[in-house]
C-alpha cells in the first residue's frame, strides 16, 4: 500500500491504518528501535509506542514521508527508553556515540532550543550532503544507528582503524562547518 493512502486511512481513523504501517514499516521500526536499545522486547515496545504515537499524531500532522516520520519517532522513543534504562547500565555504544559528538549537542526542551535543534539539524544534513557517500555512510551508521566500530567494519570492509579516523576526521569536519554556520561549540 502506498505511503499516501495510510496516510488516508489514519485521517479516516481507520485501525487498517496501523495494520499496514506495521506490515509496510515495522520492521524497520524495530531495527531503528534495536539499534539504540539491543533489546528485542524494549524494541517490540518501542515499535507498538510508535505506532500509538503515530496514531496520535495523523491527523493534524500530514507526514510528507511517512517513513522518515515513522523511524523518528522510534528513534526518539528507544532514546526515551534508553534514557530511563540508563541509570542502571553504563559504557554502552549509544553512550560512546554520544560522548563522540559532546559539544555539538545541547540538552533541553524548551521552544528556543526545539528551534535550534531543527536548525542544528538542517546544518548537519547540509554538511551530510558534502560528504561521500562512504562517509555519510558511516557516520551514519555510527551516530544515528549507534552502531559499534566492529559493526561499521565489518559492514564496509574497512578495518576498525580506518572507521576511527573516519569518524574522527568527519567529526572535526563537522565541527568546522557548524563554527562556519555561527554554533559555538
Amino acid at each position: 500500500m502506498e505511503d499516501t493512502d495510510i496516510i488516508k486511512l489514519y485521517f479516516e481513523r481507520d485501525e487498517k491504518a496501523l495494520k499496514e504501517t506495521g506490515r509496510k514499516y515495522g520492521h524497520g521500526i524495530r531495527s531503528v528501535a534495536y539499534a539504540v536499545l539491543k533489546n528485542s522486547s524494549d524494541a517490540e515496545e518501542c515499535e507498538n509506542d510508535t505506532y500509538h504515537s503515530a496514531w496520535n499524531a495523523i491527523p493534524p500532522s500530514k507526514p510528507q514521508r511517512l517513513g522518515a516520520f515513522l523511524y523518528r519517532i522510534a528513534r526518539n522513543a528507544a532514546v526515551d527508553r534508553y534514557k530511563h534504562d540508563r541509570a542502571q547500565k553504563r559504557g554502552s555504544e549509544y553512550d560512546a556515540a554520544l560522548s563522540e559528538l559532546e559539544g555539538m549537542l545541547s540538552a533541553g526542551e524548551t521552544p528556543d532550543s526545539i528551534v535550534e535543534a531543527d536548525e542544528l539539524a538542517a546544518a548537519i544534513v547540509s554538511f551530510l550532503k558534502t560528504l561521500s557517500q562512504t562517509k555519510r555512510i558511516v557516520f551514519i551508521h555510527r551516530y544515528w544507528y549507534c552502531r559499534s566500530i566492529a559493526e561499521i567494519a565489518e559492514l564496509s570492509g574497512f578495518s576498525q582503524s580506518k572507521i576511527r579516523t573516519m569518524l574522527m576526521r568527519v567529526r572535526n569536519e563537522l565541527k568546522k562547518h557548524l563554527e562556519r554556520q555561527g554554533y559555538v561549540l
